[in-house]
Formats: structure tokens, C-alpha cells, sequence
């Protein structure tokens, strides 16, 4: 279903909420409240919106104030967070706070009106199913909403209490109370995990057009549905909608949240439930029967990215399909500009430098043989798929990140030849970038379609991965799932290609390294970070894993300026420093309440360390 262009279509009716007072209809307005009920398409943009209130980013964005990358653009709101050190309570570009408070307004408004909403009154049983859906809908949409407000706004206050946000589970108008004290984390996600498990009750586990009346749920059969209403409404045209799958991820993703170091102590949830509630999710595949075999490279796979083409098996939940409209898509944005793209996003040396050898070895290891006068050489093949480094060939183009020009005697790539357009770093971003698009300004655009994932499988094996170890360690599974953290990181390093020689041939001596680390918990523990920064990189999770980690966030980013000499030809790599980060530990794993919110109301606490 195309979302977007379902909350234009209906972006009429939000104005019933008026600027001056943002939670009661105003009476000159169009629609009231009462005309909701008799006209299902206004009521429908409810809902709409909170699918509208989002926050999922389409393009690479927080990774540039981590120590994965950096950007050229100085303008980036992300530098005020990184490198300025200007992150504040009153200057937050990650602040979720009015975002997803507004989103869980309508989604709590609509909740109050869909059962009374006349969606098909002419027939019993598509009004029973077009409730329960959109109940179900809703559900799960508030309590990802309150995912996104706990991971940027849950913190301890001063009084030492783990606490989330203000908990709402029914609209407020203008005569509520808006003085609302903070609830405590725990209950916060008590409550997500309800509204998940709703969800869950309400919404089919996939959306599939069935073929006959048999196939419909007893509920509905018995008030007379057939195959074809059915189909209607929790057919194939909807996917893309919340769906129980998707509810069942979305609980895992907080579970994994609350378990995490950052929040256990007080969150209520245990890493063995964490785990339990992924692997429920990862059973619905068959376990690592389901993985991908080429999940890691989604982005490349051209025959499954436009319309009409099949479900990728790595996907759990994405956007719609979209082309490319313009240049500040992602190859416009992050392309070198050899290729007319402006370099945005730089991979930081920080990064490269986790990728490990081909054998499985980190580069710092005596026996990897790394060479660092050929330090590309051997390396773990996704390196080359996510990153774009000196001497790549990339649409047919010798991109030279160093300081001598290429094979057609140009410098256009080189490290910080042009102030918003080069690398600073040596490297330019690869993943995520179709090599059969082209940003042309001169009016030559090749657009192609791109789709944006929410949740990949491959993230929630990383997180059952995470989760089982701390809880159980890296072989054990006392539960009978079925598989291990060690089995799971075996399959992504397999997959990866590591373990094996430059051709690809499997080491007689298989992965040194996993079985190293598969003997010690918290070797493992470093090495499911590792590969979960890897295979996630450039997906804005990296700024939320170093906080719920517990982590140093003020990692001074590297770069590499790869010098020739003219008579030898020789390449000399000199390690550059590029950008400090400016986060204080002390506090800033945790997010601000906005100062604005504290100013208004006494009830509300800040957390720990912000003013």
C-alpha cells in the first residue's frame, strides 16, 4: 500500500486538530469528530498518520556521528551532535519527542472511534474484519512509536530511576491534564509489549490471498465471510501494512533494547527473554533454514528491487519501492564525484580497519596476514560491498581516493580535493548504491528503483545472537530452539565468505577466529558486535547500539591519505587524523527530554546530566 500517498490523500482531515490547540477539534474546522464515525476514509487518515509518524530514515544519516563515518557537509545537524560538541537538551536532531508523542495521539484518538466507524455496515462480516485489522494495526503502531521515544528519550533522572516517557493509552483533548509525570522504563515497556501482543491477536501473521472459504478463520465464517471479502481486507493488497510478523519483530526489538546493558538493571526484561521473543520471530522461517544466502548484498539485487518482482527473503518489513527522483537520493548524495555525486557520507578508517582478513582474522592479529603496504589485500569481502576505497573500479570508473590522479590524469575523487564534495577520510560509501543509477544534473538522470528496508532478518539474528550469549553463552541452547549464538554468527561469517582463501576455497583449518571466540563468552560478546557493526553499517543502528552498549562514544575518527611516488609508483598509506567526537560518557548514553517539555511541566524529569 502506498502509505505516502494515502496521508496526502487524507491530510485534509488532520487539520481538524488546529495549530492553536493541537489535541481538540476546533469548531470551524470541517470534520468533527462525530463525522469520523460516518466517513471511514477520514477516519482511515487517523491511522494513516500514525504510520505518517515513522521515524524510519530512507537514506544514511546517524552513522555520521559514530566512529563509522563522517561527512562533508558541515550544515549535517548530525555534526552539532559528533563533532561540535553542541548536542544540548534545547538542540536535538534526534529528538523523537513530538514526532511519535503525535503519532500516539491520533493512533489513541483512532483507537476511540474504529469500532464505532461505519467501514462496511452493509455487511456484518467485512466490518468485523475491518475493525479487527485496524485494531490490530494501531496496536502495533503505538507500541513501536514508544520503541522509537525509549531509545531516544529513556534515561535515568537524578533520583536514580530508569524512567521512559509519559505514558498515554487514550487521546488527550483540552481539558486533559498535560502535567504528566514520566513512567518508569519498565512499565513503558510492559505496556509496548501488550500493545504488541494486541496486535498479534488481531492481524495475520502475513497478508495472502487464500483461495477458498475453508481458509477463513472461524470468527468470520460464522458472520458470513467469503474468500473474497477476506482477500479484501487481509489479502496480498495489503502488505506492507503492521501485520502480526512484523508485531512479533517489533516486541523483539524492545525486548532487545531493554535487556541491553545500557537498560537491564532496571528495565524488567532478561537477555534469555530477549532471546526467546527473536527466536520466536526467526522460527516463523525455519530458523537459519531461512536465512539468506545473499541477504547481506539485498541493495544489489536488481531483478527483485522493482515492481512486479518477488518478495526478497532478507526483508521482514520495508518502505514501498521507489526510483530515484532526484539527486539527493542516495547516489546523488553519496556517490564520488567522478560519478556526479557529492561524497556525503565518508567510511571512516575506524570502520575499515573491523573489517577482518579473508581467513577470519582480525587485521591486529599476528598470524592475519595483514600487510599494511597492501591493506585491501585479503580482506573480508564485504569490505569491497560496502565501501568504495582507493583503486576500487565502480561503474567502469578508477576511483582514486588518494592525492595523484587517476588513469585519465583527473583528481575529481581525491581526499579533500573539493570542501563539500570529497572524501575527508580516503573512503566513500558503496552500500546501498545501485551502480546502474546515474545522478547526472545535466538532465541524463538513470533512475532505478530502490527499496528501503525497516527490518531485516538478518537483524534480528544478530540480536537473538547478542541476547542468547549473554544469556546462555555463546553453544548453549537450553531452550530447544534449535540453534545457537555461535550457529547464527557461523551462518553470517560463512556467508560473508570468511574462512577461506583468496578464491573462495574453505581453509582446511576453517574460521580460526569463531572457534576461538565460541570457547569464550565475552571474546564472543565482542565478536557479535563486531559483526553486527558490519552487516549493519550505513543503516542508522550504530548510534543507538554504542549507547544501549554502554560504549566509549568519543573514538577520534581516522582517516587514510594514500600517497605515489612518481618514479616507483609506489603507494605509501599515512593514517590521518579526521574528526574528534565530542560525547560525554558520563551522561549522553542517554537521551534528552527536550528542555522545552521540562520548562513546561514540573512533573517531567530530566534525565541525568542534561539541563
Amino acid at each position: 500500500m502506498k502509505t505516502r500517498h494515502i496521508i496526502l490523500l487524507f491530510i485534509g482531515i488532520l487539520a481538524f486538530c488546529s495549530c492553536d490547540d493541537m489535541f481538540e477539534p476546533a469548531k470551524r474546522n470541517f470534520r468533527q469528530l462525530e463525522d469520523m464515525t460516518e466517513e471511514s476514509d477520514y477516519a482511515h487518515g487517523l491511522l494513516m498518520y500514525g504510520y505518517g509518524s515513522l521515524p524510519y530514515m530512507r537514506t544514511t544519516q546517524t552513522d555520521v556521528a559514530t566512529d563509522d563515518a563522517v561527512t562533508n557537509l558541515n550544515s549535517n545537524s548530525y555534526m552539532d551532535i559528533a563533532a561540535y560538541g553542541t548536542w544540548r537538551s534545547d538542540n536535538n536532531p534526534l529528538s523523537q519527542w513530538d514526532n511519535c508523542k503525535g503519532g500516539i495521539q491520533y493512533i489513541n484518538l483512532f483507537l476511540t472511534i474504529v469500532e464505532k466507524t461505519k467501514w462496511a455496515p452493509s455487511a456484518e462480516s467485512k466490518q468485523q474484519m475491518f475493525i479487527d485489522r485496524m485494531k490490530g494495526e494501531a496496536f502495533g503502531l503505538r507500541a513501536l512509536l514508544y520503541y522509537f521515544l525509549l531509545q531516544a528519550h529513556g534515561g535515568y533522572a537524578d533520583d536514580g530511576i530508569l524512567y521512559g516517557v509519559p505514558l498515554l493509552t487514550t487521546p488527550e483533548n483540552g481539558s486533559s491534564d498535560f502535567n504528566q509525570p514520566r513512567a518508569t522504563f519498565a512499565d513503558c515497556v510492559k505496556q509496548c509489549f501488550v500493545d504488541c501482543d494486541s496486535a498479534m491477536a488481531y492481524l495475520p501473521v502475513e497478508y495472502e490471498d487464500i483461495s477458498s472459504d475453508d481458509e477463513i478463520p472461524a470468527k468470520y465464517r460464522a458472520l458470513g465471510a467469503n474468500y473474497s471479502s477476506f482477500n479484501l481486507i487481509f489479502g496480498a493488497n495489503a502488505k506492507g501494512l503492521m501485520s502480526a510478523k512484523i508485531a512479533e519483530a517489533v516486541k523483539a526489538q524492545i525486548a532487545l533494547l531493554a535487556a541491553s546493558p545500557a537498560f537491564r538493571e532496571q528495565s524488567g526484561v532478561t537477555s534469555a527473554e530477549a532471546a526467546t521473543l527473536c527466536a520466536n520471530v526467526l522460527k516463523r522461517i525455519g530458523g537459519l533454514e531461512g536465512f539468506d544466502p545473499v541477504g547481506n548484498i539485498w541493495y544489489k539485487n536488481s531483478s527483485k528491487l522493482g515492481p512486479g518482482s518477488s518478495e526478497m527473503p532478507e526483508i521482514l518489513w520495508r518502505e514501498d519501492r521507489t526510483d530515484s527522483q532526484n539527486n539527493t537520493d542516495q547516489e546523488g548524495d553519496n556517490f564520488p564525484p567522478s560519478l556526479y555525486g557529492r561524497g556525503r557520507v565518508n567510511p571512516s578508517q575506524n570502520l575499515v580497519d573491523a573489517f577482518p582478513m579473508r581467513n577470519g582474522l582480525p587485521i591486529s592479529a599476528s598470524n592475519s596476514g595483514y600487510n599494511p603496504k597492501d591493506p585491501y589485500a585479503n580482506r573480508d569481502p564485504r569490505l569491497s560491498d560496502y565501501v568504495l576505497y582507493n583503486g576500487t573500479t565502480f561503474r567502469r570508473t578508477d576511483i582514486i581516493t588518494g592525492t595523484y590522479p587517476n588513469s585519465n590524469g583527473k583528481k575529481d575523487d581525491n581526499i579533500n580535493q573539493q570542501p563539500t564534495m570529497s572524501t575527508r577520510t580516503g573512503y566513500y560509501l558503496k552500500k546501498l548504491l545501485r551502480d546502474d543509477v546515474s545522478p547526472s544534473a545535466s538532465g541524463s538522470e538513470i533512475k532505478q528503483w530502490h527499496i528501503y528496508p525497516r527490518i531485516r532478518y538478518t537483524e534480528i539474528f544478530l540480536a537473538y545472537a547478542e541476547a542468547a550469549n549473554d544469556a546462555w553463552g555463546p553453544k548453549a541452547d537450553p531452550t530447544g530452539i534449535g540453534f545457537t549464538a555461535y550457529d547464527v554468527i557461523k551462518a553470517i561469517r560463512e556467508r560473508a565468505g570468511l574462512g577461506t582463501n583468496e578464491i573462495g576455497q574453505p581453509l582446511p583449518e576453517g574460521d580460526v577466529y569463531l572457534e576461538e571466540c565460541a570457547g569464550d563468552q565475552a571474546k564472543m560478546t565482542n565478536l557479535i558486535r563486531n559483526e553486527r557493526r558490519l552487516e549493519l553499517c550505513f543503516e542508522n543502528k550504530r548510534f543507538w547500539d554504542l549507547r544501549r552498549w554502554m560504549m566509549p562514544l568519543d573514538e577520534k575518527i581516522k582517516g587514510v591519505q594514500i600517497d605515489r611516488n612518481k618514479e616507483t609508483n609506489e603507494l605509501t598509506y599515512t593514517i590521518i587524523h579526521v574528526e574528534d567526537r565530542n560525547f560525554d560518557s558520563t551522561y549522553q548514553w542517554y537521551g534528552p527530554i527536550p528542555k522545552s517539555e521540562i520548562l513546561k511541566w514540573s512533573k517531567l524529569k530530566q534525565n541525568k546530566g542534561w539541563k
